[in-house]
């Protein structure tokens, strides 16, 4: 008679207690290693969170006391009707120190400067505040003019000519008035698309325009640009909708995008970066690069898992 031996049973579909004990590591390595992946990845949304607080640092109870100043000071001295419609960083929230869009559009109506050419306007404006803001710096640029208050504040305000079909603003060289601009129609679908996506595209826009602005002057996007590059990225997005994920995202689809014109949807020229000639052009290809390294550096701090990396991309 036999008697039966104790151990492990040895078979085609068995494993060697060494093999087990391997897989048990491996395992627990992926285990460390999925949750290093997500504490890493909170730490770098909450140093994205962190960075949104600073660029949404504008004293908005103080900018509007400044526009107040300013129409105030503009209707003492003009026949005819004004109207504002706020545009820019006010209306959309998308305000960076650096690069701020126009905050808002003075649109006159059946006065006596509608006649006059955009320039002709820029400097009449800049005359009429000058008189009335002595010690403030008054800025007249080509399309717009920037008020510099004492408190730190800018202020950047575009004449527009209002018409019975909509408003016209300055072509981009100053010289002319422009085709008609619906500029509600462009923030309806910045709406859409930011609200389709967990509001997390404004954000992204406040994030890539203080990322840009460290850039040299021929490198960088306008804000405009970015807005309407951000809207058509995101109009389909289907990704993770974290302000991480959507920056890389953004950046990683700019680098082509950027080489080729984008149709403006307000009227107001053929393309909203004409500033960057025609398609494929030495600008263009020129930012597409600074855009690549970007992505690069974001590559680089994914791999390494290095908040350090991140800090300095933001």
């Amino acid at each position: 008679m036999g008697g039966s031996g104790g151990g492990f049973f040895v078979g085609n579909n068995s494993k060697k207690p060494r093999d087990i004990i391997e897989q048990i590591k491996r395992e627990q390595e992926q285990a460390r290693s999925r949750e290093l992946d997500r504490e890493f990845e909170n730490n770098v949304n909450e140093l994205i969170s962190d960075t949104l607080k600073s660029a949404n640092n504008r004293d908005t109870e103080a900018v509007n006391t400044h526009l107040d100043t300013i129409i105030g000071a503009l209707n003492k001295e003009i026949d005819g009707n004004i109207e504002t419609v706020f545009g820019g960083s006010v209306s959309k929230h998308t305000y960076v120190d650096g690069i701020s869009d126009v905050d808002v559009l003075v649109v006159l109506n059946d006065s006596e400067l509608s006649d006059k050419s955009p320039s002709e306007v820029n400097s009449y404006f800049v005359e009429r505040l000058e008189q009335r803001l002595p010690g403030t710096e008054i800025i007249q640029g080509k399309l717009a003019v920037t008020v510099k208050f004492t408190d730190g504040i800018e202020i950047q305000i575009l004449p527009s000519i209002k018409t019975d079909t909509g408003v016209k603003i300055a072509e981009e060289k100053g010289d002319n008035w422009s085709k008609i601009v619906k500029p509600r129609k462009f923030a309806e679908k910045l709406v859409n698309v930011n609200q389709a996506c967990n509001r997390k595209v404004v954000p992204v826009i406040k994030l890539v325009k203080s990322i840009l602005s460290d850039l040299p002057e021929k490198r960088q996007m306008s804000g405009y640009h970015i807005e309407s590059m951000a809207v058509s990225i995101f109009s389909d997005y289907n990704g993770v909708k974290t302000s991480k994920s959507m920056l890389k995202h953004f950046f990683d689809k700019a680098v082509s995008g950027v080489l080729s014109p984008i149709k403006d949807k307000t009227g107001q020229t053929v393309n909203t970066d004409s500033y960057l000639g025609g398609a494929n052009s030495i600008q263009r290809k020129a930012v597409s690069d600074s855009l690549s390294g970007l992505v690069r550096k974001i590559e680089s701090a994914e791999r390494s898992g290095s908040l350090d990396k991140w800090k300095e991309i933001l």
